[in-house]
């Protein structure tokens, strides 16, 4: 599919009334992440029990149309910290054992049906590449623990852009990005933790 859809991108012209093919949105996003893990059976940690906090973050997009139908976006948002909650352990549960930050750039091809109407969804696929730092991770009594510096995963995107002049739009967009990191007690790994957050973001465009 992102092959087909960089295949299109290379087709020449952008609208045909002359506009810019620049576009950026500012929007409100929700992460809620999946949260999957494996089980550490040394501390009693059942499968799927650490989490990362969901949250709401701003979230900045700049999209650059290749014709009406395929265009290429970049989502950006500031550094976010999560909260990491082990569900059941040896230590009972919930506990909380720390946080991370971590910044999560993807770009995604988009494909859009009904080309520039007035009302255009569209679907995508891409790359997304984060970064991870500052993890400041424990467990009690058995010592602090390491997340990968950085992941690498698939992206795929559905939403809508409602034009309300030749300039503005409203927008709504979902994406499932995949995001995982292993966990490790000193040099030995532990758990691998799924992040794969959801994504849903609304918010108002602006094209030049």
């Amino acid at each position: 599919l992102l092959g087909a859809l960089l295949t299109l991108a290379m087709q020449p012209a952008v609208a045909s009334d002359g506009a810019s093919p620049w576009t950026v949105r500012v929007r409100a996003l929700h992460i809620h992440p999946a949260s999957k893990s494996d089980a550490i059976p040394s501390l009693a940690v059942p499968t799927d029990s650490i989490s990362a906090s969901k949250k709401w973050a701003p979230d900045i997009d700049i999209e650059y149309a290749f014709n009406e139908k395929v265009s290429a976006e970049l989502l950006l948002t500031v550094p976010q910290q999560h909260t990491v909650t082990v569900r059941e352990s040896v230590l009972g549960g919930p506990v909380n054992i720390g946080t991370f930050r971590h910044l999560p750039p993807t770009l995604t091809v988009k494909y859009r049906p009904l080309g520039s109407a007035t009302l255009s969804p569209y679907v995508g696929v891409g790359l997304n590449y984060t970064v991870i730092w500052d993890a400041r991770l424990a467990v009690p009594t058995v010592g602090s623990l390491r997340l990968d510096q950085s992941s690498f995963g698939l992206a795929w995107q559905v939403g809508a852009d409602y034009q309300l002049d030749d300039h503005w739009s409203a927008s709504v967009d979902l994406k499932y990005v995949k995001i995982g990191s292993d966990v490790k007690l000193g040099a030995t790994r532990v758990s691998h933790v799924n992040v794969d957050p959801v994504l849903v973001a609304f918010g108002a465009g602006y094209r030049f």
